[in-house]
């Protein structure tokens, strides 16, 4: 108590100072009125010290009592209750059922007890006690929180007042538990086996729920760190631990059917395992709360006081000051705990738990500039907790912020634009950000218009106006992750004003600036409207700048934007290409270096890009980052490959460098996105045969049939592409085939998924493996025949292309011609024939000459017309394509004339026959 006097004594030597000019008689009432407050305080210390000495409830403790009574419950007179259930199936981590905004207020969770002999309670548990609520409304079964009697200190007091059957079962149990006691000293060597078996069992069970619990509090630990789910237990909380929680509360529910369905165990024994799972429970409760601590420290820093050092209760008697000051005393304790360090975690939770953000969310509702000023300046530093951001979203905060958008005063709203960019962090803010409109409000605090670039002219207001144009950005990119503030922010006329920020020479104004439109640019209609404003300019002029982090944000927006074509010329016309390259022999900043290579990446898929990559040493440096970077470097880097090495100058330096091996190496990675890239570049080097030597040396081609077995669509598709230059240009491609013990019949089976780019890169690997006999006959007696008639209805031209090539190549064994027809395949490729796409008509044609040499199927391509689709085709102007319709018009015809003449002659015979007879 004596620091606390002293403390507070601080507080009045400050106060003394501050107002020895003002009047001596307000001076004297104020510190009358100060040391009133202070014995007031005084008191109350006094107070709480004796009231904390009394145990208090956790959750732990609650929820150990409310199973225990779950498992006496049930219908039947030796239950103590028909039943009792919570009210809310969701868990906080905390291990609360209350909402947060009631969980403030101290309390766990709300319970409806039925009573044999009454009617249902609705009881709330907290932490001061229990005591009965107004009960569930009846028109939203909403919960009425007001407390309607006293305070017991536990539920089964409370039970044992409301319900007399409740006390005599609980009573009889503890006289049975007394005999039971008894009995066992003066016959300790006979006890019942049975029951030593069922307390072993209880003992047993509790041990696994306790281990159990132990690896769900760990896990949930983890995925909190990574995920920092919200505590808005209805909108935002994480879907994954949303499944598991209910999952976990549908198990505890079910072990309580399965205790009630156990009427034949006397009340005795009931009692002694109920006396000895409290023991075991009391130990468990001890292991599960060190877990619990280590799963959230700010609800450990409520319930062991012991261990918080003074800078908590400091704080929290500084709040104090907020709550019942006035504007002076107001003023002194925002000063005081800004001088605190705010960024410890401990000083941010002695804020939320006694209430302080309540208070400074209200004085942002004030008149007076300063509280405002000093509430902001305190949310700014805390609200980097995303506990505490949440909370302040929770308590209305945002609103109060956006109001502020509107003041004259521009410190204020630089203040709250940085307040709502620390806040505006996960779904729930961004779309209160806009449901209140403050992307319109943050858009209008971009429109700063800059007269001069130097510094020494620049006047104060002008600086301040663009301090203003920074945090509106910086709000702006925090919001910008959302799709709908996108639409907004364009609606708003956002992207003109980013536009005029770029050309300013200020690179902490450029790096929100260039970040809104990084994240914007993920949007089609933004990257059209980027290009119209001349954007990229000034991207790849500020590609040169010496802030690294503005760099790494310029290169994401260039990666965002490359999308298109136009996009990527344009960066090689404005010389965007020459200071990527050069970015890349610095290694040491990752993120920049994983944007830098991404921007690449995207650059490269233009063959113009290429070229001039290749003339900056650009691919050589990206076969260094083949080993030691991480996967968003590996990622970017080898598809930068995997787009360069198209080219035969790519290919070759690629080998020349090293770099086959440590890209076959890749491809037993399990990141998804590298897979699909690593793959695609393998087969872009498989196309060079000296390169096919070095991936079939290290087993490339192994590894890659092994992926059309990963459970990705993508990577299927594009290890299945892969593989084709790879059979292609292997020396003995057939023996190698064969030597993958159940690879056809992988590849077959392949062909009843309903990705199209799967299926179209299967039918293209059919096509080169069904050129060995040998691999034809395989596939054939594995029923890939019947599989890609099934698939001869496709409309997608992609797919018709390889699937005809697949067909034609198919029909050079056996009777796989007439299988064709019998599965009616022919039919519907003539109708691809009506195909815009020429190389649609070209594989239509083979596939078509192919199956003509059937006459059956002949009669089906007549029939819907292929003669003169054929004919039409050996009109056009590709020589290509008209030679390949040759063969087919012919084959055609000849085959008409043939099945003529047979028919002529089968008249004559007839004829003949009819004579004679006469």
């Amino acid at each position: 108590m004596i620091n606390e006097i002293n403390e507070d004594s601080s507080v009045l030597t400050i106060l003394d100072k501050i107002t020895k000019d003002d009047d001596p008689e307000s001076e004297i009432k104020m510190k009358i009125a100060l040391l009133l407050k202070q014995l007031d305080l005084h008191l109350l210390n006094r107070s709480l010290k004796n009231i904390s000495l009394e145990i208090r409830l956790n959750p732990g403790t609650v929820k150990n009592d409310i199973e225990l009574l779950k498992r006496f419950s049930g219908k039947g007179e030796q239950t103590a209750l028909e039943s009792i259930e919570y009210t809310s199936d969701y868990e906080f981590s905390n291990g609360c059922r209350a909402p947060p905004w009631r969980q403030i207020q101290g309390e766990i969770c709300y319970v409806l007890v039925k009573p044999h002999d009454a009617e249902t309670l609705c009881i709330t548990c907290s932490k001061e006690g229990v005591f009965l609520n107004g009960g569930k409304t009846d028109d939203e079964g909403e919960i009425n929180y007001e407390r309607k009697g006293e305070i017991y200190k536990d539920l089964v007091t409370l039970l044992r007042e409301k319900s007399a059957i409740f006390s005599e079962n609980m009573s009889q149990q503890e006289v049975r538990f007394n005999e039971e006691q008894q009995k066992e000293k003066d016959q300790p060597n006979e006890a019942p086996e049975e029951e030593a078996a069922t307390l072993h069992k209880a003992s047993t069970a509790f041990r696994r729920s306790a281990l159990e619990k132990k690896q769900v509090s760990l896990g949930r630990s983890q995925m909190t760190k990574r995920l920092e789910p919200s505590l808005n237990w209805k909108t935002t909380v994480d879907a994954r631990e949303n499944k598991s929680s209910l999952r976990d509360t549908q198990e505890e529910k079910h072990g309580g059917r399965l205790e009630k369905s156990r009427p034949s165990t006397s009340p005795g024994r009931a009692q002694l395992i109920r006396k000895s799972a409290e023991k075991i429970e009391e130990i468990i409760s001890e292991s599960s709360s060190e877990s619990e601590e280590d799963e959230e420290p700010p609800d450990h820093l409520q319930e062991s006081n012991a261990d918080l050092p003074s800078e908590y209760w400091q704080i929290q008697k500084l709040v104090k000051y907020l709550k019942g000051g006035n504007q002076t005393a107001t003023a002194i304790a925002l000063c005081s705990m800004k001088d605190f360090n705010l960024a410890q975690e401990t000083c941010q939770l002695a804020i939320r738990d006694v209430g302080g953000l309540e208070v400074l969310i209200n004085l942002l509702e004030t008149d007076e500039v300063k509280c405002q000023i000093g509430s902001l300046k305190i949310l700014k530093e805390i609200s980097h907790n995303p506990q505490i951001r949440r909370h302040i979203v929770d308590l209305g905060g945002l609103p109060a912020m956006l109001n502020i958008l509107d003041s004259p005063h521009k410190s204020l709203k630089c203040l709250a634009a940085e307040t709502i960019a620390n806040v505006a962090k996960f779904k729930r803010a961004w779309r209160a950000v806009r449901r209140h409109g403050g992307i319109t409000k943050l858009v209008a605090l971009l429109d700063w218009r800059q007269h001069s670039t130097e510094a020494a002219r620049r006047s104060l207001y002008e600086a301040r106006d663009g301090e203003v144009a920074r945090c509106g950005a910086l709000a702006l990119w925090s919001c910008s992750k959302s799709y709908a503030n996108k639409e907004a922010i364009r609606r708003a006329g956002g992207i003109p004003l980013l536009a005029r920020l770029l050309k300013t020479s200020q690179e902490s104004t450029l790096i929100p600036v260039v970040g809104t439109l990084q994240e914007c640019a993920s949007q089609e209609n933004y990257r059209a409207a980027i290009k119209a404003e001349g954007i990229i300019e000034n991207l790849v002029k500020n590609l040169s700048s010496g802030n690294e982090h503005l760099q790494e944000c310029c290169a994401m927006a260039i990666c965002q934007c490359a999308e298109d074509e136009e996009t990527r010329d344009l960066v090689r016309l404005r010389g965007g290409l020459k200071p990527l390259a050069s970015l890349l022999s610095n290694t040491d900043n990752k993120q920049r270096l994983a944007a830098v290579t991404g921007a690449i990446w995207k650059c490269s898929i233009s063959k113009e890009n290429v070229t001039k990559l290749r003339e900056y040493k650009a691919i050589e440096a990206l076969v260094g980052l083949l080993t030691d970077q991480p996967e968003e470097v590996l990622v970017n880097a080898v598809g930068a490959l995997g787009e360069c090495c198209r080219e035969p100058e790519g290919r070759v330096t690629v080998r020349k460098r090293g770099g086959v091996q440590p890209l076959v190496d890749l491809l037993v990675s399990t990141n998804r996105a590298l897979l699909v890239n690593v793959t695609k570049a393998v087969g872009a080097c498989a196309v060079e045969p000296e390169s096919m030597m070095i991936i079939d040396h290290l087993d490339g081609v192994r590894l890659l049939w092994s992926l059309l077995k990963n459970p990705h669509p993508d990577v299927k598709a594009s290890a299945a592409w892969a593989l084709c230059p790879c059979i292609q240009n292997a020396k003995d491609a057939g023996e190698m085939v064969r030597s993958f013990v159940g690879g056809l019949e992988l590849v077959v089976n392949l062909l009843k998924s309903d990705n199209k780019e799967v299926l179209a890169s299967v039918c293209a690997a059919i096509t080169n493996i069904a050129k060995d006999q040998e691999n034809l006959a395989v596939l054939t007696d594995h029923g890939v025949v019947p599989l890609l008639s099934k698939l001869a209805n496709t409309t997608d031209d992609k797919l018709r292309r390889h699937l005809a090539e697949a067909i034609s190549r198919c029909c050079t064994w056996g009777r796989n011609r007439v299988a064709f027809g019998k599965h009616r395949a022919v039919a519907p490729l003539v109708q691809y024939l009506k195909s815009n796409d020429t190389s649609v008509h070209r594989a239509t044609a083979q596939a078509l000459y192919q199956l003509s040499e059937d006459a059956d199927n002949c009669i089906t391509m007549h029939e819907n017309g292929a003669v003169k689709g054929s004919s039409a085709l050996s009109g056009v102007k590709s020589p290509c394509l008209c030679f390949s319709s040759f063969p087919l018009t012919h084959g055609l015809r000849e085959q008409s004339d043939e099945t003529g003449r047979g028919e002529r002659g089968d008249t004559k015979i007839r004829r003949r026959r009819d004579r004679k007879s006469l």
